[in-house]
């Protein structure tokens, strides 16, 4: 099955839009999980695990995108943080090149870009150079929020606006990938003319309007802010506009998945996201802590209400645990794509949490036929990837 193809009961296909652009996107979505029309994707934050370093953390990511590749998985994007020691990915283009090297199918985007910290011919030079080295495979997600905490924020972008200018800087990025016009004095080289899909990220109802009112998918990070999931999607779908890039509402959402063997052994790894969520909550970002037992025991009330209100949806547990969750999720949300995360201290574990995933999506025809390299005995190889 291409790359594009996602819905093995519907055969999928691209479709051209009325401006010869190819989109992935169906023009006939119904309820997606009932007619197996989920895709799902993976979003790494490139985590630095405590005992390693940034570069190990890279690697690390090379290596997870080969192997969720070859498991069949639709989407590998990475995200812009800044000032965090526990997410390698600031330099989030040039993190993706590094990864875009270790693949050759599988769909390679930001998840997004915090475009208010940047100029949007920047940005369009930089993913408008990895459309040129990898035609067909770039997404651009784009946010409105820092990405950062306010000392940082003040030192990347000098004059803080607070995103004012974000749905203007949007269209302008857009317009770079356009064909150039003849005797046109500005232009992104590359970008002109290229391939890239563009997305919405929300985690309010402020991205869900913008995306409905500009005709573009929208992508809700519900694995970390979840408050205003219902109500985002719900004026996304009401209020979107059909436009050349996409005909009908197209909703992707973060989630949490922390697949092992048994429960016991998914909630010891989904330890690791806890006490790193309650760091940076409190003030203390650090690299992404080790597991440890018994982490209920170890909460405050203020702790677990923080935790509950904030990764309430995430499907921890085993291959039947995290089945049963995801599906009501599906059927609650209608969901087009899931992306799913895991913030795992151990490499290996990490791996394994995708291969679980992998083979729950499976029979939901959520993804490619696996390769013989996304089996248990452990994906593409890669020089020197632990945690």
């Amino acid at each position: 099955m291409p790359a594009s193809s996602w819905c093995r009961t519907t055969g999928v296909r691209h479709a051209a839009s009325a401006s010869g652009r190819r989109s992935t996107f169906d023009s006939t979505h119904g309820a997606p999980y009932m007619c197996g029309m989920v895709s799902f994707s993976v979003l790494d934050l490139a985590p630095v695990p405590e005992g390693s370093t940034p570069g190990q953390a890279l690697q690390n990511s090379a290596d997870l995108a080969a192997h969720t590749e070859a498991l069949g998985f639709h989407r590998y994007w990475m995200a812009e943080h800044h000032n965090m020691p526990g997410i390698a990915s600031a330099a989030t283009a040039v993190a993706l090149a590094h990864v875009a090297r270790s693949t050759s199918t599988i769909r390679i985007g930001a998840g997004g870009v915090m475009l208010p910290n940047h100029a949007p011919l920047l940005i369009a030079e930089q993913f408008g150079t990895l459309a040129a080295l990898h035609p067909n495979r770039i997404d651009l997600g784009l946010g409105r929020a820092p990405g950062s905490d306010q000392i940082a924020a003040r030192a990347m972008r000098r004059n803080l606006s607070g995103g004012e200018d974000f749905p203007q800087d949007v269209i302008e990025l857009m317009s770079y990938f356009q064909e150039p016009a003849a005797g046109q004095r500005l232009q992104a080289v590359p970008g002109g003319g290229l391939d890239v899909e563009f997305w919405i990220l929300g985690s309010s109802t402020y991205g869900a309007q913008l995306a409905a009112a500009l005709g573009l998918p929208f992508a809700f990070a519900s694995h970390f802010a979840p408050a205003m999931m219902d109500d985002a999607l719900a004026i996304y779908r009401e209020r979107f506009r059909p436009s050349d890039r996409l005909a009908k509402p197209h909703v992707m959402l973060g989630l949490n998945i922390f697949a092992a063997d048994t429960d016991a052994e998914a909630r010891f790894l989904f330890s690791s996201l806890q006490q790193s969520f309650l760091n940076l909550r409190r003030g203390r970002p650090g690299k992404l802590p080790r597991p440890v037992e018994d982490m209920d025991s170890r909460l405050d009330p203020m702790g677990r209400a923080m935790l509950a209100d904030s990764l309430a949806h995430a499907c921890v547990g085993s291959p039947d645990t995290v089945r049963a969750k995801l599906q009501i999720f599906l059927q609650r949300t209608g969901a087009d794509e899931i992306m799913a995360t895991a913030n795992i201290h151990d490499h290996a574990a990490r791996k394994r949490s995708f291969e679980l995933f992998a083979e729950i999506g499976r029979p939901m025809g959520a993804l490619k036929p696996a390769t013989a390299a996304g089996n248990a005995s452990g994906g593409h190889p890669h020089p020197a990837v632990h945690a």
